[in-house]
């Protein structure tokens, strides 16, 4: 079993940046594709970005392409989502998934229903 923790988040204005961590321990991630999610209040989760640990591919909602990339360190056992040119609808609460796959990602790798294991989420808030 993959434990997960993110961390990184915090208040930003607009148009700034921030990366997320997130922290895996228990397994290797090398059969697992990992997922960045986001929900803000009142809303339904979104998935917006994951990348396999088989082949390094990876995807991304249109809300966030050309923004975000998600990345992965395998000595630090971390996968990263570095946003860049933050918008006052990209606050929510964001979490880091797995599910164990060697499916190449697409838009399957979006939706929260293909993920059995969660990390607790980390807070980004971006405001003036």
């Amino acid at each position: 079993q993959v434990q997960l923790v993110e961390s990184g988040g915090g208040l930003v204005q607009p148009g700034g940046s921030l990366r997320l961590s997130c922290v895996h321990s228990g397994s290797s991630l090398d059969y697992y594709v990992i997922g960045w999610f986001r929900q803000a209040p009142g809303k339904e989760r979104e998935g917006i970005s994951c990348k396999s640990g088989s082949d390094g591919m990876t995807y991304y909602a249109d809300s966030v392409k050309g923004r975000f990339t998600i990345s992965r360190d395998n000595a630090k056992n971390t996968v990263y989502l570095q946003m860049n040119d933050l918008k006052r609808e990209d606050t929510a609460v964001y979490y880091c998934a797995t599910t164990r796959s060697l499916r190449s990602p697409g838009s399957w790798c979006l939706s929260q229903y293909e993920y059995d294991n969660w990390g607790q989420g980390t807070q980004v808030t971006v405001s003036s």
